[in-house]
């Protein structure tokens, strides 16, 4: 059964939606974690994640697949001393949603996120990633999730395939 915190994040920031409207009929993202390692931030991520250049930071890149279709492949970058320890093995068997996990595990509660997106072209690696021929269409997603006091914790790319999907936000 899910815990509360588990139901309030399940998709907290997702906004993709599949074409029929039913997100519960593809049942939970199967996770498929490509790697997680600690490295040194780039200026651009650094700048992201108000750290220095060159501190460390935990890189994970994985495809996330619903209905068995690899639907979306993702960059994370997280502030290596917050989620010092996560592993690769952590982010792909935690059968809850990863924000229910970041916040259970390490206490990190993302509260607000900001978008920019974008339509790019699936390159090679990223077309044979999602399944999808070289030139395909995608969206692409940067998100930065911001925890308590608009503390940026997560920086997140996402590559989303639009041909079964589609970006949904509903605006109040």
């Amino acid at each position: 059964m899910a815990t509360h915190a588990e139901q309030h994040v399940r998709y907290r920031f997702l906004k993709l939606v599949p074409d029929s409207g039913d997100r519960d009929s593809e049942g939970p993202a199967h996770r498929d974690v490509l790697e997680c390692r600690r490295v040194r931030a780039s200026a651009e991520i650094a700048r992201g994640l108000a750290l220095r250049t060159g501190d460390a930071v935990v890189q994970v890149r994985r495809v996330l697949s619903f209905g068995g279709v690899p639907t979306i492949l993702e960059e994370i970058w997280l502030p290596g001393t917050t989620f010092k320890g996560l592993t690769a093995d952590q982010m792909a068997g935690y059968r809850g949603p990863t924000y229910a996990m970041f916040e259970l595990e390490f206490g990190v509660r993302m509260v607000r996120a900001e978008e920019k997106i974008r339509a790019v072209a699936a390159d090679a690696q990223q077309a044979q990633l999602l399944a999808l021929p070289e030139g395909a269409p995608l969206l692409s997603v940067e998100r930065l999730s911001l925890t308590y006091n608009d503390v940026p914790m997560e920086l997140r790319r996402g590559l989303y395939r639009t041909d079964t999907h589609h970006y949904r936000n509903d605006l109040n």
